[in-house]
């Protein structure tokens, strides 16, 4: 059984210029253990998505249909104040920039013995004991010390790992995790996400990791989910979107990635930029930076996911193989 599926979710904003539809008819899954990838250029709807997820649109964003279910129960649709006590409990998340998650006030373990003493029913000294244990398996040294610091005694990299073990303080089942590793360094990216896996197999988590980074994608994830204009353009395993992408955008991004066995002057790049909400084109929203273009069908009708090969993608090139229907 998914421990997450989205069915269908649209997410609208109403503007002075009419409702605004930055996510329209979003579908995915994520298995228990399983690390989903969301990548895509800015504004293709990916940290939306992951709002959506856990509640925390900004006003005036709602959704406007579609579903969210985390282990069969559907959790789009409940009180705020249920929703709250599933997010600590049940979903944690994990944000770009960790001072927006931590209070500059407390020490990281008053934070985490709060998170945990909130969500499970353990004594404080147990809540305590609990917390030194996740700053340790966090790769925090000297635990039970740095328990009583502040979040401006740490670095960006140890904060981000203080955020990951609030994350994880109650056991959750799933973990979003938007762009956790963009404002550190190279060094510090790589312990983060060996940890954020190690972790999360340990536990079984399901994991969607929200990302523009390619790199981060090929070695984390199990799956990718590639994001265009509030759309997937293709989703499935991430060895196949990398090294065989089936829609002309995935093929786009991943020419983008400089190969450091060639010497070349210049690199690839997809001509054009990512439509704004409110002029979205007609038919496929990428056919206007497309080299692909099948025929009218691009710029009349938008394309639903699809069969193609091993993974599935939004595009009109897969129709006839599909038997013409998405």
């Amino acid at each position: 059984m998914d421990l997450l599926r989205v069915n269908h979710l649209v997410v609208e904003f109403p503007s002075r210029r009419g409702t605004l539809r930055a996510l329209d008819d979003v579908s995915f899954a994520i298995a228990p253990g399983e690390i989903l990838g969301v990548v895509g250029e800015s504004g293709a709807g990916k940290s939306l998505t992951g709002a959506a997820i856990i509640g925390l649109l900004e006003p005036p964003g709602r959704i406007a249909s579609g579903e969210v279910l985390l282990e069969g129960r559907r959790i789009d649709n409940l009180p705020y104040e249920q929703l709250r006590k599933i997010r600590g409990r049940e979903i944690g998340a994990i944000f770009q920039d960790p001072l927006t998650s931590l209070n500059p006030l407390y020490s990281v373990g008053k934070q985490l013995i709060e998170t945990i003493t909130t969500h499970l029913p353990v004594t404080h000294a147990q809540a305590r004991e609990r917390a030194i244990a996740l700053l340790k398996d966090t790769g925090i040294a000297a635990a039970e010390q740095r328990i009583d610091h502040y979040p401006h005694q740490f670095s960006g990299g140890m904060r981000q790992r203080v955020v990951i073990a609030l994350a994880l303080a109650a056991e959750p089942k799933l973990i979003v995790a938007d762009e956790p590793t963009t404002a550190l360094d190279v060094s510090i990216q790589a312990q983060i996400i060996t940890l954020l896996k190690t972790i999360c197999k340990k536990r079984g988590a399901a994991v969607m990791l929200i990302t523009h980074d390619m790199g981060v994608i090929a070695e984390t994830c199990d799956r990718v989910a590639v994001m265009y204009a509030g759309r997937i353009a293709e989703i499935g395993p991430v060895h196949d979107v990398i090294n065989r992408p089936q829609h002309p955008y995935t093929a786009g991004l991943m020419a983008c990635i400089p190969d450091m066995g060639q010497d070349r002057e210049n690199l690839n790049q997809i001509d054009g930029a990512m439509p704004r909400l409110h002029a979205i084109p007609t038919g496929c929203a990428f056919h206007p930076r497309c080299t692909q273009l099948v025929d009218q069908r691009c710029t009349q009708n938008r394309p639903n996911l699809m069969a193609a090969g091993t993974t599935q993608a939004a595009c009109w090139i897969h129709a006839d193989r599909a038997g013409g229907k998405p």
